[in-house]
């Protein structure tokens, strides 16, 4: 049995009334400490983490306005990222609980409660439902941030991420996120090119493995290369559609003449023009009309 599996049950057996109920930390010492995230509300204080039967020692608790996360890289992430790598923290919950304010409050109540304290609309954020995280349902809140923590890139993919729903009447505990489910189906972070990338430098360090024997290659720097091919580009681009004037005959003859020291006697020489013929006078024919018979 692992650490939440046995939190659940112990909370299970509590709230029905077994008063030997409870989780003995010294079984878990892998999986402790944890790092939770919860909500503000004050009526937490007195349940948290005293209903999970994790000693407050063990317990790293994170809090905000309706235990929100709005995105990977948020300070909230931060928090968390922190509590993994600084406070050694093994395991991470995400913990809502019933009947929360933020989940009752709509846009408008919440825009009027700014503007009596004398913050107006246009001081607040255009999307104020994105920014303060406004949500209806407080089960979706945990799934969907569990959703974003499991696929942050400063959360190792290691790290179970849980995600609980607190009754705040009764202190029961619903498992709503198994996170040793999870984490082990989380996709590649890595989008597939990197992916590729990184498979062609396994190859190239595989390719130097080898020895090719009394094989020489020239000594060429990277840059060098890089460089030159860069400048062949480069011309090759200009070439492109570029259509170069035919030569004239004068030119052409130079060319030759450079080419092969064409003395200037030996030059061809342009053929003669052709002789101007006269062209003849027009033909006038000599109309005549004869008279009449009387």
């Amino acid at each position: 049995m692992r650490l939440f599996e046995a939190v659940i049950e112990a909370n299970h057996r509590a709230v029905a009334g077994d008063q030997s109920a409870g989780v003995h930390p010294a079984e878990f010492e892998n999986e402790l400490p944890v790092v939770a995230l919860t909500c503000i509300d004050e009526r937490l204080n007195p349940l948290v983490p005293e209903v999970l039967g994790i000693p407050e020692e063990q317990f790293i608790w994170v809090r905000n306005a309706g235990n929100i996360i709005t995105g990977p890289l948020s300070s909230t992430m931060r928090s968390l990222t922190v509590a993994c790598a600084v406070k050694g923290a093994k395991e991470i919950a995400i913990i809502g609980h019933t009947d929360c304010l933020m989940g009752k409050t709509t846009t408008m109540q919440l825009l009027e409660r700014f503007k009596n304290l004398g913050v107006e609309r246009h001081l607040l954020p255009e999307n104020v439902n994105e920014f303060f995280g406004m949500f209806a349902s407080e089960r979706q809140n945990v799934i969907k941030a569990c959703d974003i923590v499991r696929h942050s890139p400063l959360i190792g993919a290691k790290v179970p991420v849980h995600g609980l729903m607190l009754d705040i009447e009764s202190g029961r505990v619903e498992w709503v996120v198994n996170g040793y489910q999870t984490f082990q189906t989380v996709p590649d972070k890595f989008p597939p090119a990197l992916k590729k990338a990184g498979q062609a430098l396994d190859a190239f360090e595989e390719l130097g493995k080898f020895t090719m024997g009394e094989m020489k290659f020239p000594e060429t720097k990277i840059g060098e290369v890089v460089s030159t091919v860069h400048d062949w580009l480069a011309k090759a681009e200009g070439m492109v559609g570029e259509k170069k004037p035919e030569p004239t005959a004068a030119q052409h003859v130079a060319d030759l003449a450079a080419k092969h020291w064409l003395r200037p006697e030996d030059e061809p020489k342009p053929p003669p023009s052709p002789p101007n013929i006269p062209i003849p006078p027009p033909i006038r024919m000599k109309m005549g009309f004869r008279k009449a018979k009387k």
